[in-house]
This record gives structure tokens, C-alpha cells and sequence, in this order.
């Protein structure tokens, strides 16, 4: 399972999104709406979009398709 930390209203986080659609990983990514809680909110403010994996490890934006899929494959 993929976390994709964002916030409404944010294009950057918008394409983030479309990426992962196009890499067929949508179904398999939550999203969490970095305003729900404030440990997320301090952490993320300025860094969103950020993509992290169930080891703990993150993909801050920006990013490529091919810079996603290599992340994933590490």
C-alpha cells in the first residue's frame, strides 16, 4: 500500500495523482489530506505532494513517471 499525503485545492497534487493512474497504482494508494491531522500538516506544509510506502520511505514531488516507477522498483 502506496500513501499519498495532499491537500485539496492543490495542483501539484493533482498531477501527482495522475500519475499514479498512469503507473496503474491508484487502487492500490490512500490519499491523506495532510489538514486531517496536525503531525501531517507540520511535517508535509510545504513539501506535498509526498508518496510513502509501507517501509517508511517518501518521494517528495516533483517527480516523473519514470522516477516513480524506479523509486518502486528500489
Amino acid at each position: 500500500m502506496l500513501t499519498l499525503f495532499h491537500t485539496d485545492g492543490c495542483h501539484l497534487c493533482e498531477q501527482a495523482w495522475q500519475l499514479l493512474e498512469e503507473a496503474g497504482l491508484a487502487t492500490r494508494t490512500r490519499q491523506c489530506d495532510i489538514m486531517e491531522d496536525a503531525s501531517w500538516l507540520e511535517r508535509y506544509r510545504v513539501r506535498i505532494p509526498v508518496l510513502r510506502d509501507d517501509t517508511g520511505r517518501e518521494l517528495g514531488w516533483p517527480f516523473t513517471l519514470a522516477e516513480l516507477r524506479h523509486w518502486l522498483a528500489a
